[in-house]
Formats: C-alpha cells, sequence, structure tokens
C-alpha cells in the first residue's frame, strides 16, 4: 500500500472520485454547472510551485481539471510553471495575503491585491479568489472585505464567502492531515456535516462505500504531495513541528 502524501495515492483519489461518478472540476466551472456530483479541485499553491505542475500533469492525464491559487511571493509566483499550468487547462486564481502583507491597513493591501491581480491577469482571465490563511499573522485577510468589493475588480467568487458549506462538503490536507482542524488558524469552515477522515485511504473507502455528499470542494497544497523520499520525510518532520507551533500559539480554543 503506498504511503500517504505521495502522489501515487493522490492519483488513488482522484480515480476513486471519479469511479464513483463525481465529476472532477475547477471552482469556476462547478460556479457554471454544479449539476449532479461533483468535485471541485482546489489548490493553495503556498510554495514549491513545481509540485502544483506536478499535479495538475497528473489531472490532465486523468482529464480532469481543477483551480490553483498563486501567491504574491517569489516561493509561489513562478510565471513559467503558471503558464504550464495554464496550458493544461487547469484555472488559475490569487491567493491573496494583502491584509496580513500590510498589517492591517486596508487602503495599502487593495493597491496591492489590484497590483497582483493584474499580474495574474496578464497570464490568465482570473475569476475566482482565495483568501491565504497567514497562520503567522493576527490579520484575517478576507477582512479586506469589508472595506472593498471583489466583484469591482472583476472577480466572481471567493470560495469562503460564495459557497455553502452546507452543501458543499469540504476536505482540506491542513497540517498534512484531513482532520487538521484542530491545528488549522483560519483553513475551515462552518458545516452541519458530520463526516471526519483522518487519512487519504479514509476517503478513498468513502468514494467505494458512496458515504460522501454530492458535492465537494477539496483543498490541497502539492507541495505536501511528493513520490521523493527525501521531499517526503522532510515535510512531515517540518508539518509536525508547525502543526505544534500552531495548535499551542495561534489556534484559538
Amino acid at each position: 500500500m503506498a504511503k500517504d502524501f505521495t502522489l501515487v495515492k493522490y492519483k488513488e483519489f482522484l480515480q476513486a472520485g471519479i469511479e464513483a461518478g463525481y465529476r472532477l472540476t475547477s471552482f469556476q466551472d462547478y460556479l457554471k454547472d454544479n449539476s449532479g456530483k461533483v468535485m471541485i479541485l482546489r489548490h493553495d499553491v503556498d510554495r514549491k510551485p513545481i509540485n502544483s505542475l506536478r499535479t495538475a500533469e497528473l489531472q490532465y492525464s486523468l482529464g480532469v481539471k481543477g483551480t490553483y491559487y498563486f501567491r504574491a511571493t517569489k516561493e509561489s509566483f513562478n510565471v513559467e510553471i503558471i503558464k504550464q499550468i495554464r496550458d493544461l487547462g487547469h484555472e488559475i486564481g490569487y491567493h491573496y495575503e494583502d491584509l496580513a502583507i500590510h498589517k492591517g491597513d486596508s487602503k495599502k493591501a487593495i493597491v496591492h491585491f489590484i497590483k497582483w491581480l493584474d499580474k495574474l491577469k496578464e497570464i490568465y482571465p482570473v475569476k475566482t479568489i482565495c483568501m491565504h490563511g497567514s497562520p503567522l499573522s493576527k490579520w484575517d485577510n478576507r477582512e479586506l472585505w469589508k472595506s472593498y468589493d471583489y466583484k469591482d475588480y472583476g472577480i466572481i467568487a471567493e470560495p469562503y464567502f460564495d459557497l455553502n458549506f452546507d452543501q458543499v462538503f469540504y476536505i482540506t490536507d491542513t497540517g498534512r492531515r484531513w482532520d487538521g482542524d484542530k491545528v488549522s488558524v483560519r483553513d475551515k469552515v462552518n458545516s452541519t456535516f458530520d463526516l471526519s477522515f483522518h487519512s487519504t485511504n479514509d476517503i478513498i473507502n468513502a468514494f467505494q462505500k458512496k458515504q460522501l455528499p454530492n458535492h465537494i470542494m477539496q483543498n490541497i497544497h502539492p507541495q505536501r504531495w511528493t513520490d521523493t523520499n527525501g521531499q517526503w520525510i522532510k515535510e512531515m518532520m517540518l508539518q509536525k513541528l508547525k502543526n505544534g507551533i500552531k495548535k499551542s500559539v495561534f489556534v484559538k480554543k
């Protein structure tokens, strides 16, 4: 059995969704058509964009597509990789953290937001955005929209505002686990779904037993998914350290 958080295991996960009758698609395409059984493939490209290219290539080989959200940082915003992912048919979006970068100054933050959104629009006609959790910051990036409206900048949706998570089951690998809400600062949602999974195999089994709702948003951080042993061990050890720090210092009790 393949160990978790590898591309081999991620392929098994995607295939399980397909075999269970789900249409695997981008956030933007879900907004156009959410009929039937659908799983949105969302990817937060926090760092190691080459890993995102690998998941994008894997999805392309299976005939499915997703949405890739890139940060305004050197470790995420790689123009050539963004173009390659775009050319595979995937949606590109902005993983914004402007309020945290500018320490709560909304006027500076919106200028920064527009600047980097425009940079992405030079590559792809961006229509959706998604906040970056910025766990080390006291600022919740979503609070920028208390002063502004992202729809004024050509954006049609942001998942934390425009999805009903009582109807769309949200699963995320935050914390390098699928039940990481106890070590997550902001990447969690309010939902009435009484479902929890720890490993990718748990979710695969749920697909096979038809235990999942018809609408799902999957969020992964592709830097966590690798078949290279050295990278896999390094990511595992780093995430254990980060989880401990977040749980003891930053997560609200």
